[in-house]
């Protein structure tokens, strides 16, 4: 298996050893002809996407807190593959999420915006790892978040208080790493900035921002990954 975790429960990571190989993902040799035809109908479909360097794994495994693997940086066409082929043997997956808490307890996600892969769904602000989120060959997940957020939203998490803790969750759809980042914010006020830097965009990848109260709370057009982790959020103490 590429990915040998347990899937569908969020379980702590203590230690993130995951890292880039220099040799091309195996998927992006064995399917050149299927991954090349592929793209000509994704972009028939969406003019606008662009074909960048992105990261898929080709082994992922967790043991006693510990995250392991290894990855290749891929064509984004390579990965719009993979997605329509999920069950590709020796492939995955894997994306880090910065879990923005309010000062008032609320979530705040994002909705994409139309013209992107994900148009209208709803989760935090993320991207795929690329080869500049490596650090000496190894991922840092934080990196890649701050990024992310910052790009997206605005945000900057450096006003934020950092979880002490990553954690990740593996379906069969991918695997996410995620952390909490306790923002000195209220949910309005993180609305009201995130909304001003969409509106002084000229071409925003997202829509707006969603504020997610409860675990109950779960607008329509959420990831299926989304759920299990809102309601572990609401289940757990500040850490």
């Amino acid at each position: 298996m590429s990915v040998d975790l347990p899937r569908d429960i969020v379980l702590p990571v203590e230690v993130i050893d995951i890292r880039l190989d220099p040799e091309p993902h195996p998927l992006e040799i064995s399917h050149k002809a299927e991954i090349a035809a592929n793209w000509e109908r994704e972009i028939a479909s969406n003019p606008r996407l662009f074909n960048g360097t992105v990261v898929l794994v080709s082994n992922m495994s967790y043991e006693d807190g510990r995250l392991t693997g290894h990855c290749h940086a891929a064509r984004y066409a390579t990965f719009l593959y993979w997605r329509r082929h999920r069950n590709v043997p020796g492939t995955g997956h894997f994306y880090a999420h910065a879990m923005l808490v309010s000062s008032d307890n609320a979530l705040v996600a994002i909705r994409m915006a139309p013209h992107t892969v994900n148009a209208g769904r709803i989760y935090f602000a993320a991207g795929s790892f690329e080869p500049g989120d490596f650090r000496n060959g190894v991922v840092d997940i934080d990196y890649n978040m701050r990024r992310e957020v910052k790009e997206e939203t605005g945000l900057d998490l450096a006003i934020a208080e950092r979880g002490v803790l990553a954690y990740v969750l593996s379906t069969e759809r991918g695997t996410v790493i995620f952390r909490r980042y306790w923002m000195p914010l209220s949910a309005n006020e993180i609305v009201s900035r995130v909304n001003a830097f969409v509106a002084a965009k000229t071409d925003p990848e997202i829509s707006g921002p969603v504020v997610i109260h409860s675990a109950a709370d779960q607008p329509d057009d959420l990831l299926p990954h989304m759920p299990p982790l809102i309601e572990w959020h609401f289940s757990q103490q500040r850490h």
